[in-house]
């Protein structure tokens, strides 16, 4: 195995990667609160996580992959105020909590397929580790690291010498942000709920008995419980975005540690945001956030665009959005698979000194612009096509973008006469509804025209039509 070097945040340098156990890599990816669509910018960061799983099985590791859901604990303020994310959206749409829960995870899959990501090996739901969570709340208390307030069991911070050590922000800095949502209960601002009570007078959908009273576990509790029940051994690499460094990775770690006595996980990697514009990250409380559906299916644009154009940018850099980049990046992929299409089917060797340039790209903090780099030396070098191919779909097992498909991918472009009568009425309503910025009935007709399987991608004075894949 040829040595791999990670920029682990609890040091602040680039590492090389020694496991726990040689071969075998643990790694824990905090997954999504499901109470709504994940956006773009939470999919970037599971397109990063799916680029590190798979280096690891490129150099030749036995990856095992546990990702949660969160379906509970999430309050509408990190610093456990406020409501829980998944009931509020649940009385918003008049729905249960399970069903909103069930509904947005099932959605949330439905786009990990969409750009190719590959599913954790094990996921793991809040709700079905109850038991767990409060196993573990029970040890910290026995250790005397938690206090009863009004509103719940909380962590005593100030009992962990390196509450710090994962952010690296001066203690009165992290109390400042701390004090955004304050709660006079609270010994000191940064101590967070382990376990909140059910409010008098109010019943939960998501409540549970527990020696406290009866309530649900707060949010950081459950990425502790369930990491230690399924990497106890392997606890190698926890992943995420880096807004969950300050407060959620630093609370996983004091409790963890704190429980175990024993050091958590060894190598912390964090994703950098999505920006849009104004140079702020993309985020759910904008309410109009973009998703692979209104993003880009919707517009007739193969959704591995945006995984193509995640790869561009290294994990650890803001990544721009913009329709015009999303575009370019879609023309970027087409011209890609047009390109090994044209190679033919045959598929000969992988070359050998190709690969070990690609190793080293990718196994240097998984630089994939610098791998990709390679993928345009390996149609411009004097390999045969069906060595040129060879190759390519090797790199594509780290790239993840279903080259092997290329011919079936390429969207094959429609004039109206080659429409049934049916989706042609359907099309020409729509640029009349478009004509008279009837934008919502433009959008009505483009998913009619979608549901008869065939895209409409809007041009600056036309349009484009292609077959749906």
């Amino acid at each position: 195995m040829d040595r791999i070097h990670l920029y682990n945040t609890l040091s602040r340098k680039k590492e090389e990667f020694k496991p726990v156990i040689p071969g075998q890599v643990g790694i824990y990816t905090c997954g999504p609160t499901v109470y709504n669509y994940a956006h773009l910018g939470n999919l970037r960061t599971f397109l990063f996580e799916d680029f590190l799983v798979r280096m690891f099985e490129y150099n030749s590791y036995r990856v095992k992959r546990v990702a949660n859901i969160t379906d509970v604990g999430h309050l509408t303020g990190d610093q456990d105020m406020g409501e829980d994310k998944v009931e509020t959206e649940a009385t918003k749409e008049g729905k249960s909590a399970w069903q909103i829960a069930e509904f947005y995870t099932a959605a949330f899959l439905k786009d990990l397929h969409a750009l190719n990501i590959k599913e954790a090996d094990i996921w793991c739901k809040a709700t079905d580790h109850i038991k767990e969570q409060i196993a573990l709340i029970k040890t910290l208390e026995g250790k005397g690291y938690t206090y009863k307030t009004s509103d719940g069991i909380y962590f005593d911070t100030s009992r962990v010498k390196e509450y710090n050590k994962l952010s690296h922000l001066p203690l009165d800095q992290l109390k400042e942000g701390a004090r955004v949502e304050k709660n006079p209960d609270k010994k000191n601002p940064t101590d967070f709920a382990l376990w909140k009570f059910s409010p008098v007078g109010v019943k939960r959908q998501m409540e549970w008995e527990s020696p406290w009273g009866l309530g649900f576990p707060g949010w950081h509790v459950e990425c502790s419980a369930m990491s230690l029940k399924y990497l106890e051994k392997e606890l190698d690499i926890h992943c995420g975005g880096s807004d969950l460094i300050n407060i959620h990775h630093t609370n996983e770690i004091a409790q963890s540690e704190a429980a175990t006595g024993r050091p958590f996980f060894h190598y912390w990697l964090h994703g950098a945001f999505l920006i849009v514009k104004g140079g702020k990250k993309m985020a759910k409380s904008s309410g109009d956030f973009l998703t692979v559906d209104n993003a880009l299916i919707k517009i007739g644009l193969n959704p591995l665009a945006f995984r193509f154009a995640a790869s561009q940018v290294h994990y650890r850099k803001p990544m721009e959005y913009s329709p015009k980049n999303l575009k370019q990046a879609a023309a970027g992929l087409n011209g890609l698979l047009k390109q090994v299409a044209a190679l033919g089917n045959q598929v000969g060797q992988v070359d050998k000194s190709f690969k070990m340039k690609f190793l080293k790209a990718i196994n240097d903090d998984l630089n994939l612009p610098k791998a990709l780099v390679l993928v345009s030396a390996v149609f411009k070098s004097k390999l045969s096509n069906a060595n040129k191919l060879a190759t390519l779909l090797d790199f594509d097992l780290v790239l993840g973008l279903d080259l092997k498909r290329a011919k079936e991918l390429i969207p094959s472009e429609l004039n109206l006469a080659d429409l049934p009568a049916d989706v042609k009425k359907l099309v020409l309503d729509r640029e009349a509804a478009r004509a008279s910025k009837n934008w919502t009935e433009a959008d009505r007709l483009r998913d009619l025209i979608k549901a008869a399987g065939y895209l409409v991608e809007d041009r600056s004075d036309s349009y484009r039509l292609t077959k749906a894949v």
